[in-house]
């Protein structure tokens, strides 16, 4: 492998890293954030604005990062907008009121692996719908080994345990993000990924935040929700969580603009692994750790490696 070419596999592995730690420790952050700002698992509309002002805050970031970086302010074309609105309703809207739902009702070590899911369906529908790609016995045995971790967290001395309310709505996030990676892929030739991201964040964030403010209107009776938070910790959170978003999904649509979606959405699976380790150690569920998590997290740690396995070609020079 030529040099320039090693570097450019390293850079790559690097970004998607650091993608993949800020998306795990988003596990336990939002967790963290329902404890500070007061919101039970069955406040469903305030859980659909919080997650709202994340992505709308998330949104305003990327875009004034962007409009720094190009020395002039990003804004979408007249026919932009409708791919923009079509992308939010999957990343942002869809993706992210199933998984904040979900995490309420689940663990964050469960919703950490149930989530790694994401990689399958990215590279499945890749594979199938939008025909970018082949589907390979390398893609097949890695998506088998992932998908196999995931099944056995969810077996129990009872039997095969799934719950919808928690687990099956992190499954529907993950299949938000599988169509949404690839519409990213496909609007990367032609479209600027940093405003596209920036404006779906925030539009589809704050079509969250006012679904959200009008169920709390409308169904829920009137509290002093606000009277002890304490608010330094409370925003601190919520701003972390929006820069984890700004991030992490700028970078991650480069990375798929210059790469195959298998190549870099396989290493979806490392955020399983990052997102328990923090959620053990943050949320301190380590009493649920045991040796099924740890096959789990080397079934889908296995997957990866073996989706980006590459033999030698013996014409290369090395």
């Amino acid at each position: 492998m030529q040099a320039s070419s090693l570097k450019k596999e390293i850079v790559t592995f690097l970004g998607v890293m650091l993608c993949c730690i800020l998306w795990g420790s988003a596990f336990p952050g939002i967790k963290i954030g329902y404890s500070l700002w007061n919101i039970a698992a069955d406040d469903t509309w305030r859980i659909i604005r919080f997650a709202g002002i994340r992505f709308f805050l998330a949104g305003i970031l990327v875009i004034l990062i962007g409009s720094l970086m190009k020395k002039k302010f990003l804004f979408p074309k007249k026919n932009e907008w409708g791919k923009i609105l079509f992308l939010s309703l999957f990343q942002t809207i869809g993706q992210y009121v199933f998984f904040y739902v979900g995490l309420a009702h689940t663990t964050g070590v469960n919703s950490a692996i149930v989530d790694s899911l994401t990689a399958f369906f990215a590279i499945i529908i890749a594979c199938f719908f939008f025909r970018t790609e082949h589907l390979t016995v390398r893609k097949i045995l890695g998506c088998i080994l992932g998908l196999s971790g995931i099944i056995l967290i969810n077996i129990s001395s009872e039997g095969f345990s799934f719950h919808p309310l928690g687990d099956g709505l992190i499954a529907l996030s993950a299949l938000c993000y599988g169509v949404s990676s690839n519409m990213i892929k496909k609007y990367a030739v032609n479209y600027d990924t940093v405003l596209f991201s920036g404006f779906q964040f925030a539009l589809g964030g704050l079509i969250m935040t006012i679904i959200g403010q009008t169920g709390i209107s409308i169904f829920e009776a009137p509290s002093p929700e606000y009277q002890e938070i304490s608010y330094l910790p409370a925003v601190g959170i919520l701003l972390y969580l929006a820069l984890v978003s700004s991030v992490a999904y700028t970078l991650w649509g480069i990375l798929l603009r210059t790469n195959d979606v298998s190549k870099i959405s396989i290493f979806g699976f490392m955020n399983p692994i990052i997102g328990v380790i923090l959620s053990a150690i943050l949320l301190k569920e380590t009493s649920v750790l045991g040796i099924k998590y740890f096959l789990a997290l080397l079934l889908i740690s296995t997957g990866i490696v073996i989706v980006n396995l590459k033999f030698p070609n013996p014409k290369e020079k090395t």
